[in-house]
């Protein structure tokens, strides 16, 4: 299990969600109502996933792999620890991540 907590852009607003081994933190973050479309439906073909991950989590994670890297070049206000959360599984070696949703994140699901 692992604890995710998901930051508003604002950073007005926190959410604490406990996660099953092996999910994927897209998944995740849309089960709890956090606003990422993933349009590609995980595919890496899009950028609608994106989130900043926490300096203090980042290299706990797995290198993101060349193509999702070219994927975050096209991410708004992607920074050195952007990465889409369709990439994330979250294994039982990772007892909690903390991500923030980013500025520039908009989901047309809710529309």
């Amino acid at each position: 299990m692992t604890r995710v907590v998901f930051i508003s852009a604002d950073g007005e607003h926190r959410q604490e969600v406990d996660a099953p081994a092996d999910s994927v933190l897209l998944n995740v973050a849309q089960a709890a109502g956090q606003p990422l479309e993933g349009t590609c439906e995980g595919q890496m073909a899009c950028s609608t996933c994106h989130v900043i991950v926490d300096a203090a989590d980042f290299s706990r994670l797995p290198h993101a792999s060349e193509e999702e890297e070219d994927m975050l070049d096209l991410a708004a206000s992607a920074t050195r620890t952007s990465r889409l959360a369709c990439q994330i599984v979250l294994d039982d070696a990772l007892e909690s991540l903390t991500v923030r949703i980013p500025f520039e994140s908009f989901n047309m699901q809710g529309m």
